[in-house]
Formats: C-alpha cells, sequence, structure tokens
C-alpha cells in the first residue's frame, strides 16, 4: 500500500492562515464561548490552536449544535447526502 505523505493539515498554508491584523494571542471570549443546543454555527479554524479541530473539507461550513461534551461541542453537519457528527472546541466555532 501507499504511505500517506503529510498529515489533516496538509495543503493548507493560506486556508488555515490568519490575517497579519488578526495575528497574536487568542480571544479568551471565542475560547470560553458558550453554545446551547439546536444553535447554528459556522466551522472557522483558530489556527493558533489545534486541539478539538475539523478537517480542512469542512471548512466554512454551517452546522448545529447536537449536545456538549467535555469543553467541546458535538456539530452536525452535512456532506453530501450524510449527516456527519463532529466534536469541535468552541475556539472553531462562530454564530451564524
Amino acid at each position: 500500500m501507499v504511505q500517506r505523505v503529510g498529515g489533516s493539515r496538509r495543503k493548507t498554508r493560506d486556508l488555515m492562515k490568519k490575517p497579519r491584523r488578526m495575528r497574536g494571542k487568542l480571544s479568551l471570549t471565542r475560547f470560553f464561548a458558550k453554545f446551547s443546543e439546536g444553535d447554528k454555527v459556522v466551522l472557522r479554524s483558530e489556527p493558533s490552536y489545534q486541539k478539538g479541530i475539523y478537517f480542512r473539507r469542512f471548512h466554512a461550513k454551517v452546522g448545529v449544535i447536537e449536545k456538549k461534551r467535555g469543553s467541546c461541542y458535538e456539530v452536525s453537519i452535512k456532506d453530501g447526502n450524510k449527516r456527519k457528527t463532529l466534536v469541535l472546541h468552541p475556539v472553531h466555532l462562530k454564530r451564524v
């Protein structure tokens, strides 16, 4: 079998890069954001915090919060004809 080269952030130099003026410390408001079940959120990655991040295919997708799991949230998104559940940290989520 062919061995895979690179990881989950392969070919994401521009996709997961912050604008120059947004670089620096993480916003604590976004880090400790609270969501409730049924909230609609858009997946916007925070490149400086890699825990609880999603695969690059789901960037900028809209999902619905299903429930809280630890410090993260389960978000249901539609990928083609399938519903998928992702476990994401609130720093990578933005309310719609």
